[in-house]
């Protein structure tokens, strides 16, 4: 084997091993990729109500539940869902309606106790 075929077949080589090398890198940038994207899917577990409510130690002003979402259809029964899930938080939010002035309305909560929080 010559110099020349000796140097040409090194070069194919080289071409070759800078190939394999490519590769290896984007696989790895994609896997890391893949998997930071699975990483930010997953959700931590939520807090037993219990714990959530007695680590607020939140004092509501509304006394009263919110109505059942069964009496209502469509994106008004979803409102009182959330109503029943967040009563805490509806609590602490002004209602911007000006109920409080009419109706006695304490907070955002209070709309959803009756069924001024349909409208």
């Amino acid at each position: 084997m010559g110099k020349k075929q000796r140097d040409k077949e090194t070069k194919k080589n080289r071409g070759k091993s800078r190939f394999l090398w490519a590769g290896g890198a984007v696989a790895l940038l994609a896997g890391g990729f893949l998997l930071w994207g699975w990483l930010s899917v997953v959700e931590p577990e939520p807090l037993a109500k219990s714990e959530s409510h007695a680590a607020s130690g939140y004092v509501r002003r509304e006394k009263r539940s919110p109505l059942s979402p069964a009496l209502f259809v469509g994106h008004t029964a979803r409102a009182y869902q959330v109503a029943q899930e967040i009563p805490d938080i509806l609590d602490q939010l002004y209602c911007y309606c000006e109920c409080d002035k009419h109706l006695g309305h304490a907070s955002l909560l209070s709309c959803f106790t009756d069924k001024h929080g349909a409208t």
